[in-house]
């Protein structure tokens, strides 16, 4: 049996779900993804905030294996890009064959080396954008199959935002 990890850039799913009013259910979405394509692991790489304690707890009863990001806050805005620590991830399991193909989740741009390096290795499976229209360019030249998440949306989320 083939072993298929996803790696979730999860600020980008979770701001483009929200630009496209859904709330995501983070049960339904992980029951989805291990259903839909067969996962073994799913990671989600979200930035660490100490008041957001019990939303990662439920996120880790939900399934999710959650990789950390250290944030920076200034000026009320908090940072929380973790696409180093996806990259260096989804590498050292290539290595050290954690799996046999993965998914990543993301329409961020930043990923295009890593699709690169996962196609030309024969282990990316696929890309899922959070959003058909901020997919990057730099995904979507890369001749590999992007499943676009706009229209699923409804198969696991609590509805629309008010």
């Amino acid at each position: 049996m083939e072993r298929i990890n996803i790696y979730i850039d999860g600020n980008n799913l979770h701001r483009s779900a929200k630009e496209l009013g859904f709330n995501i259910d983070y049960k339904k979405f992980n029951n989805w993804l291990r259903q839909k394509y067969g996962a073994t692991c799913v990671y989600l790489f979200i930035g660490l905030v100490p008041s957001n304690v019990k939303f990662y707890e439920y996120l880790q009863e939900c399934g999710f294996i959650l990789i950390f990001k250290q944030t920076i806050s200034f000026g009320g805005t908090v940072k929380e890009n973790c696409d180093a620590e996806l990259v260096l991830k989804t590498v050292s399991d290539f290595y050290s064959k954690t799996f046999d193909k993965c998914f990543l989740i993301t329409g961020d741009g930043d990923f295009g080396c890593l699709v690169e390096f996962l196609n030309e290795n024969m282990a990316l499976a696929g890309v899922i954008s959070p959003d058909e229209s901020k997919c990057s360019f730099l995904l979507r030249n890369k001749n590999v199959r992007i499943t676009f998440l706009n229209d699923l949306y409804h198969k696991f989320s609590n509805g629309k935002h008010p």
